[in-house]
């Protein structure tokens, strides 16, 4: 009966659920960061946070990892696409430094390093996207990627489209 009421509880308030578990996803809740647009997905790679802008006064705002040293960046980009479970072909710098690496990882299985959901970024091969490997959220450790746990990419997914804007900042 309880965990009954906490996955109602959760459905109603808009909370992320990893399959078949009562694992809620972590947002915070904060004020919105100064000039930007309810409806932007805002990355503070320096803070290594992201901010989905949900009004003028509110933002959710989730841990991430980003680009490692060399293959951060930043500018402005839309979403383009949004995949559950996708399969992932690296990019040609990542199959440089792993040439070991499959040519394609199948969605849905652990070596997959795009985690549940993937939302494709215009312009370019970077994705924001959940990760196989949890302890890397919060660090430089990517290709440029934005990296998130995968009950907050679960979250974030079903508050935008394709299309929501896209900054990324380094400060």
């Amino acid at each position: 009966m309880l965990r009954t009421f906490a996955v109602a509880l959760a459905a109603t308030l808009g909370l992320g659920l990893m399959s078949g578990t009562a694992a809620l996803a972590r947002p915070d809740l904060v004020t919105t960061p100064v000039g930007y647009s309810p409806g932007t997905i805002v990355v503070k790679t320096k803070e290594r946070r992201l901010y989905y802008v949900i009004d003028e006064s509110h933002a959710v705002r989730y841990p991430v990892g980003v680009g490692k040293r060399g293959k951060e960046w930043a500018g402005a980009t839309r979403i383009d696409g949004k995949y559950r479970n996708p399969a992932w072909s690296p990019p040609a710098d990542v199959k440089h430094d792993n040439p070991s690496i499959p040519d394609v990882i199948p969605g849905g299985v652990p070596e997959n390093p795009m985690g549940v959901a993937a939302m494709t970024l215009a312009g370019g091969e970077y994705a924001i996207h959940g990760t196989n490997r949890p302890k890397s959220v919060g660090g430089f450790v990517s290709y440029g990627c934005v990296r998130m746990y995968n009950e907050d990419i679960i979250d974030l997914f079903a508050r935008v489209s394709v299309g929501t804007p896209v900054i990324v900042t380094a400060r």
